[in-house]
């Protein structure tokens, strides 16, 4: 895009065919028979979770996973037709939307397996589930050691229908350790139980996205990518495992340029002054798109394909950057905050680093009022 939108000129523009050659490697890394579960919570993790879907169904697609019933919503009325889980766990009340919008619920529990069964038979309905298992995530999904209760709960099940079983590994960064395996094994016994007491739900799934890249045991017939769609690694050592392309790059322009002499206080709570004459640039993003507070003194951004660091605090709506090593700079230029400009790149790795956080929080983080423009 060489014209910025009209308005604020503060945006980001997703690659959608970054999306789809990123789907095209987890299939590398599957077999053929084993279906993908694109994980589309968190608008997409920022990306535009209606766009990104439908390009994702376009690509073959099997199923989505969301983490409310509201996001579900969203890709149904977006036009989205592949089956839509709701993974984080849905009310008894909202047994209605789930048939409405043709919603799978991920249930863990006792106590929803139970109302959601009786508010089918009242309603003389019947609805697909998915059980969830906790191996040792310590967050929702029946405990493994309460196998005897869970058998007991899906033996009187009459409406609601068993499709599928999944867990979810505690270390999103790395599977290759003796506590993933562990919880590998866990579940492949409470699998393997349920088959013998005649539960054989179609479909069994754990892998995340580094399950898919590094750990084929994992796989089972479905496997549920988030992060590596979006163009990112779970961690450093996983880049040679898979090439991947991040899709999203996040702009603004210059508002305002000025020079200031030595000594000048640089925005809130005088936390940097000037050591010399500086060329102050003036950008129209703060924490409340999504730029983080924690990148106050310490974060960059890339102006004429140079990096230029930021300098005091970043305000809600406004932050200051250092471009008197920067040749040429004037108002209205392209500032890239996310992504690649020229020869030079920040990452959401890079930028997470300076904010002591991780790539997932910063891709979410970006807020509403920070419009999407989507490449086709």
């Amino acid at each position: 895009m060489s014209v910025f939108p009209k308005g604020r000129p503060t945006y980001c523009l997703v690659d959608l065919n970054a999306i789809r050659w990123n789907f095209r490697q987890v299939k590398k890394k599957i077999a053929s028979h084993v279906k993908i579960l694109s994980v589309v919570k968190a608008d997409a993790y920022g990306h535009g979770a209606p766009q990104v879907a439908r390009a994702l169904e376009q690509s073959g697609c099997d199923f989505f996973g969301t983490a409310t019933v509201e996001e579900g919503i969203e890709l149904r009325k977006a036009g989205v037709k592949s089956s839509v889980l709701v993974l984080t766990g849905v009310r008894p009340d909202q047994a209605g939307d789930l048939v409405r919008y043709r919603l799978t619920p991920v249930i863990g529990d006792s106590m929803t397996l139970k109302s959601l069964e009786r508010l089918a038979q009242r309603r003389r309905i019947h609805l697909n589930f998915h059980l969830k298992v906790d191996t040792g995530m310590g967050r929702i999904g029946f405990p493994a050691e309460q196998m005897d209760s869970m058998l007991r709960d899906l033996g009187r099940l009459k409406r609601l229908r068993f499709e599928g079983l999944m867990s979810h590994f505690s270390k999103a960064e790395s599977v290759l350790q003796d506590y993933t395996l562990k919880q590998l094994e866990s579940f492949k016994a409470i699998l393997h139980r349920l088959q013998n007491q005649g539960h054989s739900p179609s479909l069994a799934h754990l892998a995340n996205s580094a399950g898919v890249m590094t750990l084929r045991p994992a796989h089972f017939n479905m496997v549920r990518p988030g992060l590596m769609l979006y163009g990112y690694y779970p961690s450093q050592p996983m880049v040679k495992e898979a090439s991947l392309k991040p899709a999203l790059t996040w702009k603004t322009h210059i508002q305002q340029v000025k020079r200031v002499p030595q000594g000048t206080s640089i925005s809130y709570g005088q936390t940097f002054t000037t050591r010399r004459e500086t060329l102050v640039a003036t950008l129209p993003v703060g924490y409340a798109d999504g730029y983080k507070r924690l990148l106050s003194n310490c974060g960059a951004v890339l102006v004429r394909g140079q990096r230029a660091p930021v300098i005091g605090r970043v305000c809600m709506d406004l932050t200051m950057v250092d471009v008197t090593d920067i040749g040429g700079v004037k108002q209205g230029d392209e500032v890239v905050l996310l992504g690649k400009q020229k020869e030079a790149v920040i990452s959401a790795e890079e930028m997470a680093g300076w904010a002591n956080t991780i790539s997932y929080e910063i891709l979410t983080s970006i807020t509403s009022r920070v419009p999407r423009f989507h490449k086709t």
